[in-house]
């Protein structure tokens, strides 16, 4: 039962997860949702059943590549938003 593409983009997906903790973030959203896709196909009997912990552990590095990035935004904007007031303190205090 080879014909459908949750394994065939068993490695496309590892490999985006991959990339997604190391070099860009944003992969990691396309991994996880990648993987769940591929993993419905999977339990729908669709592709090769031994692709099936590629596509987990693409899907779990997919999600914690997600979870850093929307922690790197909070802390952005946390950083941006004390470095504002700051600046208007620090502006405040001169005149």
């Amino acid at each position: 039962m080879s014909n459908g593409s949750g394994s065939s983009n068993a490695t496309l997906i590892l490999v985006l997860g991959i990339l997604g903790i190391v070099l860009c973030a944003p992969l990691g959203i396309v991994a996880w949702i990648m993987g769940n896709n591929a993993l419905r196909e999977l339990d729908q009997g669709f592709g090769d059943p031994s692709t099936r912990g590629m596509v987990v552990a693409g899907r779990i590095l997919g999600i914690i590549a997600t979870v850093l990035f929307a922690i790197g935004c909070v802390g952005a904007i946390v950083w941006f938003i004390l470095f504002f007031v700051a600046l208007a303190g620090a502006s405040a205090g001169m005149q």
